[in-house]
């Protein structure tokens, strides 16, 4: 299958174009390693093939981890918000041994690990470590970001002094109005509301002006749907949300459209959903991000996920073209209580999990465990619908892989530091 044509998407935003980070100072290496691992594996099995052995030994794999981890300290959540995709995922009574934890943290870090996105399954903040956890990263010397619903932002701000230049927070509110707010996210306990969140979010970046502080908008429309849960709208809030953001003193809002969860468990883009027809939401969502980019100024920038981008081009089925391996498996995975998964668009599928919880707290069993879900996993067939982000990196290192583009030409070498999150 080929990748998106260039043509049919402008280029992604810098915090989502993955093949431009593949080239900083400690990735670039790493997934040189990895190609030509992957390339002596093929080679290995054409000449078996040849021979008609079916029992050749394949070259062991470099001595890696994932470069970038999502780190879901907990499945807990203090809400019940109507369109989680980890709706399922929730409130399960498994936990993280964080002995094991941080064993496993600090051998994939002595292999290449460079970043953390703490995030959910639950809400990061409700686990009781969570302080120590961030602390713990940081003396790691990794980059470290926070996913939170907003509702304790204190917590954050108590270890905001240990976050350093490119950390970012990024608060989960969808919403420009407390109403539809409550709605939507129907928060467990007293005294959670919009403008409260707000306000205290405001600490974070007041304790550490390193720390970029953004505000989350998933855009969802009538006849979006989750199971038997029918999901409030909130396109006509965009503008609402961007002025509310700039006013509270974020950095940054960012949309990105409502995903669902395919039979098989993957999360897919389903705009024929909406109750007024794809044309009619797709003409009102680009309506309320141009209303929303009115307030963008060299403070405040309005930021379009890769899904959005091509959700509002028409072009995301192009982004379902997936190769049959999944590369970026090998370099970005999922660390959560229910185990080690290869990608956040698979968190908590069977058929993508690696292993435990603590997988990579034994080196060698986390590198085997990625060595043989790579040859298992087919992408193409698993990943069908998904409108995939990762899509045009894992095309580039496909054709890297296979010889059709010269590493020195598609990767050049970039010497600045800066985001390592993938």
């Amino acid at each position: 299958m080929n990748p998106p044509s260039t043509e049919s998407t402008a280029r992604p935003a810098a915090i989502h174009d993955f093949a431009s980070k593949l080239q900083r100072p400690g990735l670039r290496e790493p997934l040189l390693a990895y190609v030509a691992w992957r390339r002596a594996v093929r080679a290995a099995r054409a000449e078996a093939a040849e021979r008609a052995d079916a029992s050749a030994a394949l070259p062991e794999p470099p001595d890696f981890a994932p470069l970038s981890i999502n780190l879901d300290l907990s499945t807990a959540c203090n809400y019940a918000c109507g369109h989680c995709i980890d709706w399922d995922a929730l409130n399960l009574p498994d936990k993280h041994d964080l002995d094991e934890l941080y064993a496993a943290l600090r051998a994939m870090t002595e292999r290449g690990l460079r970043s953390v996105i703490l995030i959910g399954g639950g809400e990061p903040t409700l686990h009781p470590a969570f302080g120590p956890v961030v602390r713990f990263l940081k003396e790691l010397q990794l980059q470290v970001a926070v996913v939170t619903n907003g509702s304790r932002n204190g917590v954050i701000a108590e270890v905001a002094d240990a976050f350093t230049a490119g950390d970012w927070v990024r608060l989960s509110l969808d919403a420009g109005s407390d109403e539809v707010f409550q709605a939507m996210h129907r928060p467990k306990g007293r005294g959670i509301d919009l403008d409260e969140i707000c306000a205290s979010a405001a600490q974070i970046p007041a304790a550490n002006p390193a720390v970029q502080l953004g505000y989350s908008f998933v855009i969802t429309w009538k006849g979006a749907s989750r199971a038997e849960e029918h999901i409030i709208e909130n396109v006509h809030e965009m503008e609402s949300a961007a002025r509310r953001a700039k006013a509270a003193g974020f950095d940054y809002i960012s949309f990105k459209p409502f995903l669902s969860r395919a039979r098989e468990g993957a999360e897919v883009l389903a705009p024929e959903s909406a109750e007024a027809g794809q044309a009619s939401i797709i003409e009102r969502v680009q309506a309320g991000l141009d209303a929303a980019r009115q307030h963008e100024d060299e403070s405040f920038r309005v930021i379009e996920s890769t899904n959005l981008r091509v959700f509002l081009a028409g072009t995301w089925r192009e982004f379902t073209a997936q190769p049959q391996v999944c590369h970026m498996q090998a370099l970005r995975q999922v660390v959560s209580p229910l185990g080690v998964f290869n990608c956040p668009a698979h968190r908590g599928v069977d058929k993508a999990r690696l292993g435990a919880a603590g997988l990579w707290a034994d080196p060698q069993a986390g590198k085997q465990a990625t060595a043989a879900l790579l040859d298992e996993f087919d992408a193409a067939h698993e990943c069908r619908e998904v409108t995939c982000l990762y899509n045009p990196a894992n095309h580039l290192i496909e054709s890297l892989i296979a010889g059709e583009t010269d590493p020195e030409l598609a990767l050049p070498e970039r010497t600045e530091p800066g985001d390592t999150f993938l």
